[in-house]
């Protein structure tokens, strides 16, 4: 995958979680959404890292592993919405830049477990 690649998703990614983070308040905290939405921040919070070229410290293995279900679900989601807009729409587009830029930090969550198993 080419730098360029890497950084538009990790501007993604980053404008994702500050998104989050925004409306994270406006849920009170223990019902589902707030648990929800805090899990996929640190989801997404751990892709941006490992996007980034940072490391994440070697305590988070369980972490990591919780990490892949939160980023699946975005994905299933931004799928769904998708579908809803045609091909080469704007909107069309955007989900297909949220869907590139989560894949590919499930794909370096997924090494960095198979990189700590080894």
């Amino acid at each position: 995958m080419t730098e360029q690649k890497w950084v538009d998703a990790l501007k993604v990614l980053t404008s994702i979680i500050a998104r989050c983070e925004r409306t994270l308040p406006k849920f009170v905290p223990g019902t589902s959404q707030h648990t929800l939405l805090k899990n996929r921040i640190q989801a997404l919070k751990i892709g941006s890292v490992l996007l980034g070229g940072g490391d994440v410290a070697k305590d988070f293995d369980q972490t990591l592993t919780a990490a892949l279900e939160p980023l699946a679900s975005i994905i299933r989601k931004c799928e769904k919405a998708r579908s809803k807009y045609e091909p080469g729409s704007g909107q069309y587009n955007r989900y297909g830049d949220t869907i590139r830029a989560i894949e590919l930090s499930q794909e370096l969550i997924k090494n960095e477990l198979h990189r700590r198993s080894i």
